[in-house]
């Protein structure tokens, strides 16, 4: 047991006994007297007369008096611990113990008043930005000097913590530890708990949170997710801060277990959640909320284990450790059931116009997100059976390594690769060959733009966009054969004046069919629409011009499309329909004169 307040009790050796009736009184007799009278004369001014007693509060002002009634109490122990030794059934040791009782019930009322009047300024935040090394006792507790109690331009948190503490040890000292820390528990406990539900931490069953719409359980996670940074660097720092200084000393295993009686409840509940959810029924919509509750937990991992790192609170630990696990098991799970439900979609409809496939759409948007928990999905991942990658398709520059990123690439260039295939499926739906080109290219266009701006462009690196990307180009030049080619062929390199006109007949016959059978054809993304109409024209809208130009002359006029006609009409195709007013009609024979 530390010392306190010894210095005001000196202990001399008692002289042998007289031959006489009575024992001669010895110097420290009589000074443990004075001790005892002293005490009972400070402690008798302050005792309550019942449990209401509205006096003056001890810890008050200047608080020359608290030190006066705590140095006499801790003389006063001093002296109860020689008597116990002298005699441990004298009348006197009865009466200091009686005194003690009265201490300790008004330092009892002391402490809880100070806990009650400042429950404001010892919130957390106060708390945990308090300068703590002000104290009401010295570090070896044996004195009180006049400035420690003064605090001259000290907070309020700061006055009310020193306090506590002067009483704490006090308490403590004289034997009183589980009355004090029953008082402290009582109250820090009611703010910790009511600080949760303010923040929507509730206590929910497992069978209450599976019974939930997902919309219900989505918004509890909403405010879960909220609350835990601030619960644990704020809410618990400063309860971990507060009880460690109050309770720090002498006995450090009193601070441990009054902090884990506070928050361990609280805690419990707060890190059971995540587990709880994470045995719910794992669909694809619950993933990235999911995520987000693993990445709160990691983030918040080291202070969590900092706080809680006492044997008191070891089974806080241990829940967020289970409860991280269980996440990441139900992520990988909601991963097989995402990659499952890709290869089991089975419409049998081709997509009119060719355009961006729902299927196409949901994944990649879905993959999108998917990497922006990049480092969390790497941990989940890690050593988790892959299926190998067709070496041509994709081959991670870190594959020899096997670290956390190539594995992470590896996961999605798969789930990639994965709608693929399944995007060349559709495509054989088309009975246009030309139409089912387009349908590729335009969904393999919306797999780049959506891997380039977003974090898969990061993770799937430069050469996968670049292998993709010409493969878009394969696309539209397969499309452009296919579809327009009759056309492109309308046109002979070296025509002679007299083909002039079955040519160029030939071509706006052409032309019309093309544009007829393309008129609800469509391309999505704006920058390829026009990348494709300009390759497109640049194949004969040139020609057609020099043709046209070159032979409209003499007694004869042409009435065929004019390359103005071709240029506005090509300017309405691969948007869905073509306009009324530039629709090519069937073309003009050539009026004779």
């Amino acid at each position: 047991m530390p010392k306190m307040g010894l210095k005001n009790l000196f202990f001399f050796k008692t002289s042998p006994s007289p031959p006489s009736s009575s024992p001669t009184r010895t110097f420290s007799d009589s000074l443990m007297d004075q001790n005892i009278e002293t005490a009972r004369a400070i402690i008798s001014k302050w005792e309550l007369i019942s449990p209401s007693d509205q006096a003056a509060p001890l810890f008050s002002n200047t608080r020359q008096e608290a030190k006066q009634y705590l140095n006499a109490v801790m003389s006063l122990q001093s002296t109860m611990q020689h008597l116990v030794a002298l005699d441990s059934s004298s009348d006197t040791l009865i009466q200091a113990h009686f005194l003690m009782q009265l201490a300790m019930k008004r330092l009892q009322t002391e402490f809880y008043r100070i806990l009650t009047q400042n429950r404001d300024n010892l919130d957390p935040e106060s708390v945990a930005s308090t300068d703590h090394r002000s104290s009401s006792v010295s570090d070896d507790g044996t004195d009180f000097s006049d400035d420690e109690f003064r605090f001259a331009g000290d907070s309020v948190s700061t006055v009310a913590m020193a306090d506590l503490k002067a009483i704490a040890e006090c308490m403590v000292s004289a034997g009183y530890s589980k009355e004090c820390v029953k008082i402290y528990i009582l109250m820090r406990k009611s703010m910790v708990d009511e600080a949760l539900y303010h923040f929507g931490v509730e206590r929910l069953t497992f069978s209450q949170i599976q019974k939930m719409d997902w919309e219900v359980l989505e918004s509890k996670i909403k405010s879960w997710l909220n609350a835990v940074r601030f619960v644990v660097r704020t809410l618990f720092h400063g309860e971990k801060t507060l009880c460690d200084y109050v309770f720090g000393s002498p006995e450090r295993k009193i601070a441990e277990s009054c902090f884990a009686a506070v928050c361990r409840e609280g805690a419990e509940s707060l890190f059971a959640f995540p587990e709880k959810v994470a045995k719910c029924k794992k669909t694809p919509e619950k993933m990235f909320r999911t995520l987000d509750l693993y990445e709160a937990i990691s983030d918040n991992r080291q202070q969590i284990e900092s706080i809680f790192s006492s044997e008191s609170t070891s089974c806080i630990r241990s829940q967020v450790t289970v409860s991280q696990a269980r996440l990441g098991e139900a992520a990988r799970t909601m991963l097989i059931n995402f990659e499952s439900a890709i290869q089991k979609e089975s419409s049998k409809i081709p997509l009119p116009g060719g355009g961006i496939h729902p299927l196409t759409r949901y994944v990649m948007n879905y993959i999108a997100f998917l990497a922006d928990y990049g480092d969390a999905l790497a941990e989940i991942v890690a050593d988790w059976p892959q299926n190998s990658l067709p070496e041509s398709y994709y081959r991670s520059p870190d594959r020899e390594g096997k670290n956390r990123s190539s594995e992470i690439a590896e996961r999605m260039a798969w789930l990639i690769l994965v709608l693929l295939c399944k995007l060349d499926g559709k495509a054989e739906l088309y009975k246009e060959v030309a139409l089912s080109y387009l349908f590729l290219a335009n969904n393999m266009q919306y797999v780049v733009v959506k891997v380039r701006n977003s974090n898969l462009g990061f993770i799937l690196g430069e050469d996968w966009l670049t292998k993709h990307e010409l493969k878009v180009k394969e696309y539209v030049s397969k499309y452009e054969h296919v579809g327009w080619n009759k056309v492109f062929l309308s046109l002979p390199e070296t025509p002679t004046a007299e083909q002039a006109r079955a040519i160029l007949e030939c071509f706006d016959v052409a032309f019309h069919d093309a544009c007829k059978a393309q008129f609800s054809w469509v391309v999505p993304d704006p920058k390829l629409r026009e990348e494709i109409k300009a390759s497109i024209a640049s194949k004969f809208v040139p020609s057609h011009r020099e043709l046209f130009e070159k032979y409209q002359v003499g007694s004869e006029t042409v009435f065929g499309l004019t390359p103005d006609d071709l240029e506005h009409s090509l300017s309405d195709i691969l948007s869905g329909s073509v306009s009324s007013s530039h629709s090519p009609s069937p073309p003009h024979r050539f009026k004779r004169p």
